[in-house]
């Protein structure tokens, strides 16, 4: 085993709330490591979906301009597919910046543009390295890191920050994933082209079982992700036994949902369905046992609301300011302080975003309340647009 100089921070995951910290730490003037399992490039399970509110931290962290040039077109209306109805509203701008609307751009560029920034801004990248121990020492703690080749290493930190998200097995022990349950929710995910999808919309898709989204992502492709409970993916398995889990599944949803058929029927799917779960929504902790955690690992709301992105790298910026303003003295002490701290601003930032979408996924996930609302949101449409002022899409926070 290897031994690699001490850094101020570790931070255990590469994705968009790890690469954000660390980049954001790094061009602080901290010593900063990350460690990612994953090669990128990758597809992961994801809507895609980065709300206007992210804009400024995009730009604050120097990719602005990159995210727009590789970017799908701006979202400007929200919609609703169920049943037979397919209805769209205006999804009304960020405060403050008139000309700033959100936009979808696939996993596979996306952390791929924030952990070179990272790298670029002076952040020591160990990938494809996956963390397997960590504990503490008397200068902070030691990681020990093990490459694809079985090669290992330790790294020395005075402090760590666990981004791994929330669907993995966690390094950290006192983290356990819950039991699995028939209420489960999985999440699917794949790439169409030839999409009759209107290049300005974001629909809502809801069906037996489950709910979902659409948008238009990348290169021309139209993202589809759902979230669908793990007995009712049984069911459409057994439906339809020839087919893969997420063409069962889609099959399922152009079923159940007319808009959707619309969309697909000329539709090709693009590259393999992707699944990952079950998902755990709710509100976790910013620190832990001496330990920061942010993104998905620290609270998560249901992808309803399409907010996951956002939250995990705005919540990257609250913990990264944190840690900058306290960074003469990064004693237990002080970070037991910055962690109560960051843990009650994030709570004051994602709160309401995380209630609201565990409403919506209640509704949506029942079929007698969905069709009673259905009818009512068909007469009012812009109920849609005090959904999406409700999930935090048009007020910033950090």
């Amino acid at each position: 085993m290897t031994h690699d100089a001490r850094h101020d921070a570790l931070i255990i995951g590469g994705g968009p709330a790890g690469a954000t910290v660390a980049l954001l730490l790094a061009k602080g003037g901290w010593s900063v490591a990350v460690t990612e399992k994953a090669a990128f490039p990758r597809r992961k399970v994801c809507g895609e979906f980065i709300s206007a509110t992210t804009l400024p931290a995009l730009h604050e962290i120097g990719v602005g301009e990159a995210f727009s040039n590789l970017a799908g077109p701006e979202v400007r209306r929200v919609g609703l597919f169920a049943n037979d109805t397919t209805l769209a509203a205006p999804l009304p701008p960020l405060t403050g910046l008139s000309d700033g609307w959100g936009r979808a751009l696939g996993r596979e560029h996306l952390d791929v543009l924030l952990l070179n920034a990272a790298a670029h801004a002076g952040a020591r990248i160990w990938q494809p390295w996956s963390a397997i121990e960590l504990r503490r020492s008397e200068a902070g703690y030691v990681c020990n890191i093990v490459s694809k080749g079985g090669r290992t290493k330790e790294l020395f930190a005075r402090i760590v920050i666990v981004a791994h998200g929330s669907w993995g097995r966690s390094l950290l022990p006192w983290l356990k994933p819950k039991a699995h349950e028939h209420s489960d929710l999985l999440a699917f995910k794949a790439h169409f082209r030839d999409c009759d999808l209107p290049t300005d919309l974001m629909p809502l898709l809801v069906f037996p079982g489950g709910y979902g989204g659409m948008a238009h992502s990348d290169s021309g492709r139209v993202s589809l992700s759902c979230c669908i409970r793990s007995n009712e993916l049984r069911r459409c398995r057994q439906h339809w036994q020839s087919r893969h889990a997420g063409d069962a599944v889609v099959q399922h949803i152009q079923n159940s949902c007319l808009g959707v058929r619309q969309s697909l029927r000329r539709a090709s799917l693009d590259g393999m369905w992707l699944s990952a779960g079950p998902i755990r929504p709710g509100i976790c902790a910013g620190y832990s046992n001496g330990v920061f955690l942010v993104g998905n690992i620290a609270g998560e709301a249901h992808p309803i609301i399409a907010e996951g992105i956002s939250m995990a790298m705005q919540g990257a910026q609250l913990l990264a300011r944190r840690l900058i303003a306290q960074q003469n003295d990064l004693a237990p002490d002080a970070m037991s302080q910055v962690g109560a701290e960051y843990t009650a601003e994030w709570k004051v930032c994602f709160e309401k975003r995380v209630r609201a979408a565990a409403v919506f996924a209640f509704l949506a996930l029942r079929p007698n309340v969905a069709a009673l609302a259905l009818p009512l949101i068909a007469r009012v449409p812009p109920i849609l647009t005090f959904g999406a002022r409700l999930s935090g899409k048009t007020q910033l926070h950090v």
